[in-house]
This record gives C-alpha cells, structure tokens and sequence, in this order.
C-alpha cells in the first residue's frame, strides 16, 4: 500500500485532470450514444406511428372520396328527382287550379239547379194555396225547400231560410181546417146523390103481382086471366101507413131533375169552399140539407151518411184570410236575380 502511494505521489499532478476529462467525455459519449439510440429509436416509432396514419388517412382520403362521389351521385340523382318533383308539383298546381275552377263552376250550377227547383216547388205551392187554399201542400213545399238548402249550409241562403221561417210560421198560425178533404168529401156526395133512394117512388109492378102472375101462368088461361084482372083491381086503391108528413110524389122526370139540381147545389158549395165565401157555402149545405130530408128517404143508411156529412161540413169555418208565400219566392227571385248579375 505503501508502494501504491507512493507511486501515485510520484505521478505527476497534471495527468488527473485529463483523466477526469476523458472519462467525462467517455461518459457524454456514452451518453450521448444512449440519447442517439433512444432517438432513434422513438423516430422510428415515430415513423411507423406517421406511417400508419399517413396509410390511415389515405384510406380515409380514399373512403372519403368515394364517399363524396357517392354523395355527388346521390346529389345528382336528389336534384333530377327534386326537378321531376317541381314538375310535377307544377303539374298538380295546374291540375288543382283547373279543378278549382271546375268546382266552381260546379257549385254555381248546382246552386243554380238547386234555387231554380225550389222556385218551382214554390211557385206550385202559392198557385195551390190561392186557388185551391191548400195550406198543407204549400206547408209541406216550404218545409221541403227549407230542408234542402238547410243541407247545403251556405251562409248566402240565410235570407232565404229566414224568409222560409216566417212563412212556415204564418201558414202553421192558420184554423185547422183541410180544405182538399172538405172538397174531396163535397166530391164524394156528389158522386153519390144517384143512389140516394127517394122517399116515395113510383114504381111499375109488385113483386107479389109478378109472382100471382107467375103462379097463374102454369094453371092455365082462365086461371092467367082470373090473376091479371085481380092484380089490375088491387093497384086501383093502394094502402100505405105514414108515419110523417106525407112526402111528395115524384115523377121520374122530375126526380131527375131534383138529383141534378142536388148536384150543382153541392158543387156552388165546393166552389164557394175553394173561394172562402162562407155565406154562399153555408146556404148551399143548408139548402142540400133541407133537400135530402123532404125528398128522400130519412130511413135508408145512406140518407143518414149523407146528412152526417153535410152537418160534419157546415159546422166548419171558411172564412179567414188566406196568407200568401210571397215572401220566400221573393226572396229565391232576388237572390237568383243578383247572382246573374254578379261578374264570373
């Protein structure tokens, strides 16, 4: 050890310095060459690292582009079908358009068709109600024209409806009184005045003589002759028991004559029915009355229905003001009138 010291202190002072400085660079070599290889290392990580993105991204690129023909292609074809679309669009605008206008034109036409229906129904009912004064008729039209236009709901048929209403109104305020039954049954006496039996008709030959004669005619001539000599003396006093002032006796001629004046009695009454003349109805059915129970039968049942029906139609009232549907008929005229005169 000794030895050793001494050779260390005979070595000269300079020399250790340079040993530090080479084993300092030794080390920064080393160092260094470490570092370098650690470098080199991550670059080349890193190299593979950019080299798998740069692949990465070309085949993103790649992708991106065939996806972007792809929408290009889309984009085409979404712009022909847009375009295909428009013209058809345009094509359905023109359609609607020209389907707007036929619906107009059909919905003026009906409306027109529609007005003048109800204008004639009308017009027949008010020629009904003045001539005839058939209130039911004219009752039921207004109601058949209120209910059509009522289906139509149009707000430019309120006048019409209201006008509708107030002579619905007006005809529902009338007397219960039917006058077309009235007529009818004034109609049916009529037709029934040839079988009205009088009350003492001459008649030709009885039924007891015709069977005398009959009898007499199998015996024999001079039992025929005893029968035929025996009826003549039996009609030269004839016995009847009256009950009633006596009635009187008709000739043929002029029980014709009293059944066609029976008729036209009963006619003045109907016409005077249908002209609201309640003086001239009431004496014709007084007058019919008094008729049937002088000249006819009081007995047979139809004498009895017909006085039924002739007291049945004089104790009804005839004599009231008959209203008038001017109103509604107006009311579709004016209407009609300013929707001709309205342009288009």
């Amino acid at each position: 050890m000794s030895d050793e010291g001494e050779q260390a202190q005979k070595q000269p002072k300079g020399s250790r310095p340079w040993r530090l400085a080479l084993l300092a660079i030794v080390l920064a070599t080393g160092l260094a060459t470490l570092y370098w290889f650690d470098v080199r290392q991550r670059l080349s990580g890193t190299q593979h690292e950019m080299a798998s993105r740069l692949r990465a991204a070309e085949t993103t690129a790649r992708e991106a582009s065939t996806t972007a023909r792809a929408a290009q292609d889309s984009l085409l074809a979404s712009q022909s079908r847009i375009a295909a679309l428009e013209a058809r669009v345009a094509e359905s605008q023109s359609q609607q358009l020209a389907l707007e206008a036929l619906y107009s034109d059909l919905t003026r036409n009906r409306d027109e068709w529609q007005l003048a229906e109800i204008e004639q129904v009308l017009a027949i009912a008010s020629q009904q109600l003045q001539l005839a004064g058939n209130v039911r008729a004219a009752l039921l039209a207004l109601q058949l024209a209120e209910a059509r236009l009522a289906r139509t709901d149009r707000p430019q048929f309120v006048p019409i409806k209201r006008a509708l209403t107030r002579d619905i109104d007006r005809l529902k305020a009338l007397p219960a009184i039917d006058m077309p039954a009235m007529s009818m049954r004034l109609d049916s006496l009529v037709a029934g005045v040839d079988a009205l039996p009088l009350a003492f008709e001459e008649r030709g030959e009885r039924p007891a003589a015709a069977k005398d004669a009959a009898v007499a005619a199998e015996r024999g001539f001079w039992a025929r002759l005893g029968a035929e000599v025996w009826g003549e003396l039996r009609q030269l006093v004839v016995v009847r028991q009256m009950n009633a002032p006596e009635p009187p006796l008709l000739p043929p001629t002029q029980a014709y004559f009293l059944r066609e004046n029976l008729r036209l009695r009963l006619l003045n009454a109907r016409l005077s029915l249908l002209a609201r003349d309640e003086a001239g109805y009431r004496e014709d059915l007084r007058a019919t009355q008094a008729w049937i129970r002088r000249y006819f039968d009081p007995r047979s049942k139809l004498t009895a229905d017909a006085l039924g029906q002739l007291k049945g139609l004089a104790s009804a009232s005839v004599s009231f003001e008959m209203p008038t549907i001017s109103e509604s008929l107006d009311a579709v005229r004016g209407y009609k009138s300013r929707r001709e005169r309205a342009p288009g």
